[in-house]
């Protein structure tokens, strides 16, 4: 029993960390800080867990039942081979924008921590992950975000404690619903911006569905009926690892940095809003808690990274390598690919 539970959490972790990386909690506590957002337009929460519980609940048993390898093998059988690897295309450009926009979270945090130039901290960051990633496969891709998401919440629940009780720091309470040194950060959706909100609001939910980042956990798993419920539990996991994301945003949007050494102005006014998570991190925690929190910036863009690369190689190596340019190829080689 022991080690059915302790196998259910590992698996859910996993799953959760298709969409909980760096962009995703670096993200998070941008909208928050935007006086022109808030809490209202962090829909990426909510968004992506409810993805995970619709893409459980109607595509688990239909991927596993026709033992389909990637999400492009329904989209070949239906239309053929050449015009799936077209539409191979789009998923394609997908995984690398979202591998570029996880490394420029990392590259701006390691900015931060290591006083580095970005360049340098992604191309360094690009090549750990792509290494692990080759040599593992998806049991690397595996445990290291076992690893990297319980690094990240614990991380952040330390740190949080410490921005709060900051000098330079306004009750969050009350800076929720009055203007300080901003707008209140819970925010407001105008009238004219609800169908703004409607359609980003639906784009997350149903176009975060098919992607191989998911279905290449849910292909992974023992059974469908595991598979489903896995995705119902990591889907309340994502959303719960956004609160950590809020509570920091809501501590930068009512904090006084001329009181912290930033100073003035304040990231909004610099332009450097995208990285207001670490920034509160690096300003508002004494620097041994800081430490920790920025290595888990930098653990959660890892564990979404390695995810991406392998969908990617995955896709590329099934659907068009093996389908397409040798069709009679081995699977050893397919692996080797």
């Amino acid at each position: 029993m022991r080690m059915c539970t302790t196998r259910f959490i590992f698996l859910s972790f996993m799953f959760a960390a298709t969409w909980v990386g760096g962009a995703y909690i670096s993200g998070t506590a941008e909208i928050v800080y935007l006086p022109s957002k808030g809490l209202l337009w962090v829909q990426a929460p909510v968004g992506f867990a409810l993805s995970l519980v619709i893409g459980g609940f109607f595509f688990v048993n239909p991927m596993r039942s026709k033992n389909y390898m990637t999400v492009m093998d329904p989209l070949q059988e239906a239309y053929g081979n050449m015009m799936g690897s077209l539409l191979f295309i789009p998923p394609l450009l997908g995984e690398v924008f979202w591998f570029a926009a996880i490394l420029a979270s990392l590259g701006a945090t390691m900015r931060v921590i290591l006083d580095i130039g970005g360049s340098l901290a992604i191309t360094l960051s690009a090549c750990t992950v792509i290494l692990y990633t080759l040599l593992g496969g998806l049991y690397s891709v595996a445990y290291t975000d076992v690893i990297q998401l319980v690094f990240i919440t614990l991380s952040l629940l330390v740190c949080i404690p410490f921005a709060l009780i900051n000098s330079a720091t306004e009750s969050i309470y009350y800076t929720a619903t009055h203007k300080h040194y901003q707008d209140p950060w819970i925010g407001k959706i105008e009238k004219q911006y609800l169908g703004r909100w409607l359609d980003d609001f639906f784009y997350l939910v149903l176009g975060s569905i098919p992607w191989q980042t998911f279905f290449q956990r849910v292909l992974s798993t023992a059974s469908p009926s595991q598979a489903r419920f896995i995705s119902y539990l990591s889907g309340l996991g994502c959303f719960l690892m956004a609160i950590p994301s809020v509570l920091i945003g809501a501590v930068a949007a009512s904090t006084d940095w001329n009181q912290t050494s930033y100073g003035l102005p304040s990231p909004l006014e610099r332009g450097e809003s995208a990285m207001i998570l670490p920034f509160v991190l690096h300003y508002l925690c004494p620097a041994y808690i800081s430490i920790a929190g920025l290595g888990a910036i930098a653990a959660a863009a890892m564990s979404s990274a390695d995810s991406a690369l392998l969908s990617a190689g995955s896709m590329f190596a099934h659907n068009i390598y093996r389908k397409i340019l040798r069709k009679k190829v081995l699977g050893y080689s397919i692996q080797r690919l």
